[in-house]
């Protein structure tokens, strides 16, 4: 099994169909993690409940991210999201899925966090990278 750091394929397809909506919130857009018993990468078309965590204050599904107003430099077109924290978890997690579940919940990344990161009676935090060409978590140059 393995998550790989991924744009999914078919998130790249909806993208040109005009199927996610980054601006002004008008999607809504939640990260769900994962085990090292899933298997996530760029062939993965949804959400999945399949080897995903559990654990004490954290909901099957995951939760909302906060969208950063999609933008430009240069020529990558890029847009991110704000931290996300569990608060006061107790799960291990070794990956996770962005996913649009306005619709249908349709995939957009899985990322690998590089091994099992865990948290005890405490916050378990998805530190998003800063909102630049070079950085954003979702960037087409």
């Amino acid at each position: 099994m393995a998550i790989a750091s991924t744009l999914t394929t078919s998130f790249k397809v909806e993208l040109l169909k005009g199927n996610h909506d980054f601006d002004n919130g008008a999607d809504t857009f939640k990260l769900a993690l994962y085990t090292s018993s899933a298997t996530l990468g760029a062939t993965t078309t949804s959400f999945t409940t399949t080897g995903q965590a559990s654990g004490t204050n954290y909901t099957s599904g995951g939760a909302n991210l906060t969208n950063v107003t999609p933008t430009s430099s240069g020529t990558t077109a890029f847009t991110d999201f704000a931290d996300l924290t569990f608060g006061t978890a107790t799960i291990t997690a070794r990956g996770c899925m962005i996913y649009n579940s306005s619709d249908s919940n349709k995939s957009v990344a899985t990322i690998d966090f590089g091994g099992d990161k865990t948290s005890t009676a405490g916050d378990f935090t998805i530190v998003f990278p800063a909102a630049a060409a070079s950085t954003a978590i979702i960037r087409i140059a």
